[in-house]
C-alpha cells in the first residue's frame, strides 16, 4: 500500500513540476504533507484477496446497513494509518449509533439555546472533534460523538443541542444528518453549515470525582468543586453517608489530600 501509494504521489509531483515550470500553477511542490491510510484486511488479520474468500463488496453493506453506517465504520475502525480487520458486528454497532441519533432527533424539540446540563459536553465535543479531524483522527472524533449522544440520553436534548449534533456528524454521516436537519426545520443543510465555536472555559469540569480512604483503603467516592481547598474536601468526604458511619466513635488524627484525586483519613478511636 505504501509502494503503491508512493508512486502515484511521484507522478504527481512530477505533473505539478512540470505545470509549474509552464506558468500554469503558482507553487513549486503540490503537498504540505504527505500521509498515507492503512489498509482494511480481511476479519482474519490477512489481506483482502479474491483467492482467500475474504474480500468485502461495500455495495452489500450499503444495501443492508445504508451509505452513511459504511462510510461512519470505515473512519470508525481504527487509526487512519494503521491497518485494521474488517469486522462486521463493529459494523452493526456503527448503525446501531445511527439509529439512536435519529432516536433522538426525529422527534420535535424546543429551546434553540444548548440545556444547562449538556452545554459544558457539547463544547468539549465540539472541540475534541475540530481537533480531530484536524489532525486525521476520525475514530477518536466518532467515539466522542457516541459519548455526546449517551449523555443526551441522559439528560434530554434542546433543540439547540441536536443542532450542535447534526453539524458536527456531518462530516461522517452525512445522510442521515441532513434527512433530521431537515425534520428539525433548520434552514439549509447541515453540511454547509459554519463549524459552531466552543468556549474554551466550559470545556473544564467543574466539578471532580475523587476516591475517599480510611487507613488506606478505599471506602466511597464524593463529587468536589475542581481545586476546592482541603478544608472543603475533608467536609465533603466527612459528610458522606458510608464516611459518616466510619467515624462514629472515632477521631480524625490526620488527613492527607492530594489535589483533585483523593483524600485519605487517618482515625483512631476517642478515649
Amino acid at each position: 500500500m505504501v509502494e503503491h501509494t508512493t508512486l502515484h504521489l511521484l507522478y504527481s509531483r512530477f505533473w505539478h513540476k512540470f505545470l509549474y515550470d509552464i506558468g500554469v500553477v503558482p507553487t513549486k511542490e503540490p503537498y504540505h504533507k504527505r500521509t498515507s491510510h492503512g489498509m482494511i484486511l480481511g476479519e482474519g488479520g490477512d489481506k483482502m484477496s479474491k483467492s482467500r474468500g475474504n474480500v468485502v463488496n461495500p455495495n452489500d453493506i450499503i444495501d443492508e446497513f445504508g451509505a452513511d453506517t459504511l462510510r461512519l465504520y470505515i473512519m470508525f475502525i481504527g487509526d487512519f494509518e494503521k491497518a485494521a480487520p474488517w469486522n462486521a458486528t463493529a459494523v452493526k454497532g456503527c448503525k446501531r449509533f445511527l439509529d439512536r441519533v435519529w432516536n433522538l432527533a426525529e422527534v420535535p424539540l424546543t429551546g434553540d439555546s444548548y440545556s444547562e446540563k449538556n452545554e459544558a459536553e457539547i463544547h468539549r465535543t465540539i472541540k475534541k472533534v475540530g481537533e480531530d479531524i484536524e489532525n486525521l483522527k476520525f475514530n477518536t472524533a466518532i467515539a466522542s460523538l457516541m459519548s455526546l449522544v449517551n449523555t443526551f440520553y441522559d439528560n434530554k436534548p434542546s433543540r439547540g443541542d441536536i443542532k450542535a449534533l447534526l453539524v458536527l456528524l456531518s462530516p461522517f454521516a452525512p445522510h442521515i444528518a441532513d434527512e433530521l436537519w431537515q425534520l428539525q426545520g433548520f434552514k439549509g443543510m447541515a453540511n454547509t453549515q459554519d463549524w459552531p465555536e466552543y468556549d474554551e472555559a466550559k470545556t473544564l469540569d467543574a466539578e471532580k470525582e475523587i476516591a475517599v480512604q480510611v487507613g488506606g483503603k478505599l471506602k466511597t467516592t464524593v463529587i468536589i468543586p475542581l481545586d476546592a481547598p482541603d478544608e472543603q474536601v475533608v467536609e465533603i468526604a466527612c459528610n458522606d453517608e458510608k464516611i459518616a458511619k466510619l467515624l462514629e466513635g472515632m477521631e480524625i488524627v490526620k488527613t492527607i489530600v492530594v489535589k483533585n484525586k483523593l483524600i485519605n483519613l487517618i482515625l483512631k478511636p476517642v478515649k
